[in-house]
């Protein structure tokens, strides 16, 4: 029997709940490799991909505190399909790089899962190969919505903007080995059906 880690993918669409469904997996004992947090060290102050990004797009795109200003970037590459590419070519490579050398210090600690959270991982056409499941969270779209427009303050067309950019609700499905449904439920409801499905991940 091999003592490699199972590598679990876990995506959802934003405001689908997929950041409590990693904590809860996490506090099963998975050690949790999140590309989206990779990706803002990477873009924070000092971080790895700040000075390509100003070559690239200018120093007006880079905040008085050093990082990436996040909020025009959004604004540009929501815009811009070409300046989203630019930008993707600039920050994936990188987030691969981080999250190569993350599981590798997690496989070396014996952990029994590691679970990768990548929002964008039915997009990107390489994960799937590395992966041994993918688990989906679900929602309806218009509670993506209402979610994002509470949680984040986000104008209902900007949250569609973000939406349209990610993968389709259905892609997703069919990418699922096991969808998580996070319709109606509450974070303590949502944290159980977790757990219960943690011993297929070896937790």
């Amino acid at each position: 029997m091999s003592s490699s880690p199972r590598r679990i993918g876990l995506t959802g669409g934003i405001g689908s709940g997929k950041s409590t469904v990693a904590r809860a997996l996490v506090d099963c004992g998975a050690v949790l490799i999140d590309a989206d947090a990779i990706s803002r060290e990477l873009t924070a102050a000092g971080g790895a991909a700040i000075a390509e990004v100003a070559r690239q797009f200018g120093p007006q795109l880079i905040a008085p505190n050093g990082a990436m200003d996040r909020d025009r970037m959004r604004q540009l590459v929501f815009s811009d399909p070409a300046a989203r590419h630019r930008l993707e070519a600039i920050i994936h490579p990188l987030v691969s790089q981080e999250s190569a050398r993350q599981t590798g210090v997690a496989g070396a600690t014996g952990r029994a899962c590691i679970v990768f959270d990548v929002p964008l991982l039915v997009e990107s056409g390489r994960w799937r190969q590395q992966l041994d499941r993918v688990v989906v969270v679900d929602c309806l779209e218009a509670t993506q919505i209402a979610r994002v427009m509470s949680r984040n303050a986000l104008s209902q067309a900007m949250t569609e903007k973000v939406m349209a950019g990610q993968a389709s609700r259905a892609q997703r499905l069919a990418a699922a080995d096991i969808c998580i449904c996070n319709e109606g439920l509450s974070l303590e409801a949502l944290t159980m059906l977790v757990r219960r499905l943690a011993p297929r991940f070896g937790l």
